[in-house]
């Protein structure tokens, strides 16, 4: 479908070739053990998965900045959930999560197929929102670090995904044009949305099959992407 249009193909990170709800589970499985915090990690995650999803949403949108999402995304679960912890517990875990979240590298099934499928035939590029201090080491120690010619993050642009800057920006460092790009993200915001609006071709990476929408292709599995590049 797109293989005679694309020469430079664009892909989110986390939720999209890094496991992030894994890693993040078993990195909190190590934290929260090492602070003997008495909560089932189930129960925690539960709070926190929804919690995070809906801070990172306002830390996208400008609303927050990065040292209170990763503060109140915490104080937010054990609030919740009505365990007492200290700040400074709440500030030594956060601390925690982001220097062992790395040490974690899980990825997608076929991740590495897919990525060895698509090299020879186009230039790969990353664009993500995460913070730079974690997502070169995520990339890096999940062996994929090598696939891609650009990594563009949100810290760099200073926006975020889905202000159409980090995209220009994207395609600037990539010297090349939207209507040769695809963006593939799990993200319809973010990456879809936030992509088409600059003129990217897109492809919507959804495996938790979220609701249809006819903004561009569906796939469920990396895999998928071979059918249309």
């Amino acid at each position: 479908m797109f293989k005679d249009l694309v020469t430079d193909v664009f892909f989110d990170l986390d939720h999209t070739l890094w496991d992030f709800e894994k890693n993040s589970s078993l990195t909190f499985e190590k934290i929260l053990a090492e602070h003997k915090i008495d909560i089932a990690l189930e129960s925690f995650l539960e709070v926190y998965v929804p919690a995070n999803l809906s801070f990172w949403k306002l830390y996208r949108e400008e609303k927050i900045t990065k040292a209170e999402l990763r503060y109140q995304r915490l104080k937010t679960v054990f609030d919740q959930i009505g365990y007492c912890v200290t700040d400074d517990i709440i500030h030594s875990l956060s601390d925690e999560y982001i220097n062992h979240l790395s040490s974690y590298n899980h990825l997608f099934p076929n991740t590495i197929s897919v990525l060895d499928y698509l090299r020879p035939k186009y230039n790969l590029h990353i664009i993500t929102n995460g913070f730079q201090e974690i997502q070169e080491r995520k990339l890096k120690n999940s062996g994929i670090h090598h696939y891609f010619k650009q990594i563009i993050d949100s810290e760099m642009a200073g926006v975020k995904k889905p202000n159409p800057v980090i995209f220009e920006l994207a395609l600037q460092k990539a010297s090349t044009d939207p209507d040769k790009s695809i963006m593939i993200g799990d993200s319809l915001e973010a990456d879809i949305l936030g992509a088409k609006s600059v003129g990217f071709h897109t492809i919507h990476f959804n495996p938790h099959e979220e609701p249809v929408h006819d903004y561009s292709p569906i796939i469920t599995e990396l895999q998928e992407i071979k059918s249309y590049l």
